[in-house]
């Protein structure tokens, strides 16, 4: 107990007053000095020598010097001076509990605000290290199946070159018990295992809900250094550090699986997305399907019968010929002719014969050439007798598709023809799936029709594609479709093709990949061709299919594709092998320095299959009135009389009302 300053208690108010009636009572005299001699107090007239000690814990702080009965009063300044004493050595210890509480809140605050375990068991044994003489510590997390330990923090050398196991060692048997132990003498312990640069240590295991999470530790290397307090101590940085681990462990455990099933997410996100695309080539697979065979067989049928008559023109046309030089010798010899033969040759005007016949010959001859270029045109497109991965010219399935829409070309009352403006490259023979580009060539080319169309009817196109405003009080439209062909790099080819038509919002541009998403009326049009074209032109070939567009502007379409497609398709399959997928999150791409647009993955979600239906209905009830009244019977003879909105209907349902989509088949 700490020593009290006699100076400071005889300087209270009322004790000099109370010493004074003791003495008058008494009737006597006393001196009441400190240790050294110094008087404090002198009453009355000293005449007696006897020295009363006062006294707290043993230790003697002053005299009282008097008769035989200063000796109360030196009892009761004794008595004083130990409550004294006991008062302050009561505020000390208050000052360190509030100190020690003060000291709690701070790191209980610092643990809560902290998720990282590494971080939280450093703050612990930092804070330890101050408070409690140590020369090695350690916070240890058990494993999930009990069987090791894994070292999260430390300073210090507890071990040499080892570290504890449960069950084994001081500190493993200390886990296993669930019971904190102070050891002083730590090789005198039988459990002695590897710990042999402490001499002294105390270890507490971390407990978490009726769990033992693993272990706090620390040791210094004087023997007896550690009292009950400090084990105390300890045990309580490892109930605040079990419940702060705890809860970082629940944290990562939380977030680790919520990335899991983010990425499981993803998988089925993407896998629905590649059902639902394949599925969008429902219809117009079959539709491409049934014209490519159509094609192809009226192309074998009309083959052999052209070929024949195309054949024997030649021959026809030497015969012909020989027949009039016979017949102009005839007339050399037999200038004239006898009667009835003069009125026949007068009846049928052989000499415009003789003129005519060879030109219709060569218009024969002409005709049946282009017939000839025709029917190579429809087998180019619609590649039925060919392989699928194929090295073929580029610009023949430009042409062949061309062929196909001449007729959409031509001009007729409503429009002026279609002028076609071709600016071919030298491009090399491309190893590509032919059949599809050209179906990417005539779903691009038909919807540049179908704009130049819209067009004129709304009030004129521009004057060419790279004019910047429209022309709307032209008297003579001229509406164009430019295709123009590069090598890239030497690895890439680009199909670029540009209507001078109406153009395109930005938001629509982004849009056109949807399935489903079109801005034409019903039966015009299903909104699957773009949404097939990103498929063949990205995930097909893996290339790249840009747009640039603007209201008044007309719309350019960026096709690219690799030069061979296979070794295109190796490399992706290597890198996509030898890189780690990566979670990521779509977003809306931005325009590159040319104005292009890149096309993005389309994904239709349920409530877009929620529009897509409405407007479906929308639209057909703009062609029928009375569809909201109509009974299913009259709905499906509206739709029958619109035979691709009946498909198009009947895929979405199909999407709607089937549970578990991975289940429907294509």
């Amino acid at each position: 107990m700490a020593a009290v300053s006699l100076k400071k208690i005889l300087n209270k108010k009322e004790l000099p007053s109370i010493l004074h009636n003791l003495v008058y009572q008494f009737k006597i005299a006393i001196d009441i000095e400190l240790v050294d001699g110094t008087k404090l107090i002198s009453i009355g007239e000293q005449t007696a020598e006897n020295r009363y000690p006062i006294e707290v814990s043993g230790e003697i702080i002053g005299w009282v010097v008097g008769g035989e009965q200063a000796t109360v009063l030196a009892t009761l300044l004794s008595f004083i001076a130990k409550q004294e004493a006991e008062k302050k050595e009561l505020a000390k210890e208050l000052l360190e509990r509030y100190q020690e509480i003060d000291l709690f809140q701070d790191i209980s605050t610092q643990l809560t605000t902290s998720l990282d375990t590494r971080q939280i068991a450093q703050l612990v044994l930092q804070e330890l290290s101050q408070l409690i003489e140590s020369s090695a510590g350690m916070i240890l997390l058990l494993s999930s199946d009990a069987t090791a330990f894994e070292i999260i923090a430390e300073f210090g050398v507890f071990f040499d070159h080892s570290q504890p196991e449960p069950g084994k060692g001081i500190i493993g048997n200390i886990v296993e018990s669930n019971r904190a132990e102070l050891v002083n003498d730590v090789q005198a312990d039988p459990r002695l295992d590897g710990q042999k640069n402490v001499s002294a240590m105390i270890c507490v295991p971390l407990r978490a809900k009726e769990r033992v999470l693993g272990a706090i530790a620390i040791g210094t290397q004087k023997t007896d250094s550690y009292k009950a307090e400090h084990l105390k101590l300890v045990s309580i940085f490892a109930s605040q550090s079990a419940i702060a681990i705890d809860k970082a462990v629940l944290y990562e455990q939380s977030t680790l699986a919520a990335l899991q099933a983010k990425a499981q997410t993803q998988k089925l996100q993407q896998a629905l997305h590649e059902l639902q695309l394949a599925q969008t080539q429902l219809i117009q697979s079959e539709k491409m399907s049934s014209l490519g065979q159509l094609i192809a067989g009226v192309a074998h049928e009309i083959n052999n019968p052209v070929n024949f008559i195309y054949g024997n023109l030649k021959y026809v046309t030497e015969y012909a010929q020989d027949l009039l030089n016979l017949l102009a010798k005839y007339q050399k010899f037999l200038p004239v002719a006898p009667p009835e033969l003069e009125s026949e040759l007068d009846n049928i005007d052989l000499e415009f014969i003789m003129q005519d016949f060879p030109k219709l010959l060569d218009s024969m001859k002409l005709g049946t050439s282009r017939i000839v270029e025709i029917v190579q045109s429809l087998k180019n497109f619609s590649r039925h007798d060919e392989a699928e991965m194929k090295a073929v010219n580029i610009h023949d399935g430009i042409d062949g598709t061309l062929m196909i829409l001449h007729h959409r070309l031509k001009a007729d009352v409503r429009r002026p023809v279609i002028e076609i403006i071709k600016d071919y490259a030298k491009l090399p023979f491309i190893e590509c799936y032919p059949g599809q580009l050209n179906q990417v060539f005539m779903n691009i080319l038909a919807n540049a029709i179908d704009a130049l169309e819209e067009s004129i009817e709304n009030g004129g196109v521009r004057s060419s594609p790279q004019s910047p405003v429209p022309n709307p009080q032209s008297p003579v439209p001229n509406p164009q479709i430019t295709i123009r062909t590069k090598a890239l790099d030497k690895e890439w080819v680009v199909i670029r093709i540009a209507d001078n038509g109406p153009g395109m919002k930005e938001e629509v541009i982004r849009r056109i990949y949807d399935p489903f998403f079109t801005t034409k009326d019903i039966g015009k049009g299903t909104g699957l061709g773009m949404a097939i074209s990103y498929q063949i032109v990205v995930d097909r070939h893996g290339g790249m299919l840009k747009c640039r567009s603007k209201p008044g502007e007309g719309t350019e379409f960026w096709i690219q594709i690799p030069i061979n497609c296979l070794l295109s398709d190796a490399t992706e399959e290597e890198n996509s092998t030898s890189a780690s997928p990566t979670p990521t999150t779509e977003s809306s791409p931005t325009a590159d320095t040319d104005g292009f647009i890149p096309s993005t993955t389309p994904m239709l979600k349920p409530t877009d299959l929620l529009i897509r239906h409405t407007q479906l209905i929308q639209r057909l009830s703009q062609h029928n009135p009375n569809v909201g009244t109509a009974s299913p019977d009259e709905i499906y003879q509206i739709f029958q009389r619109q035979p691709i909105s009946l498909k198009l209907y009947a895929t979405l349902l199909s999407w709607f009302s089937c549970s578990n989509p991975t289940q429907i088949r294509h």
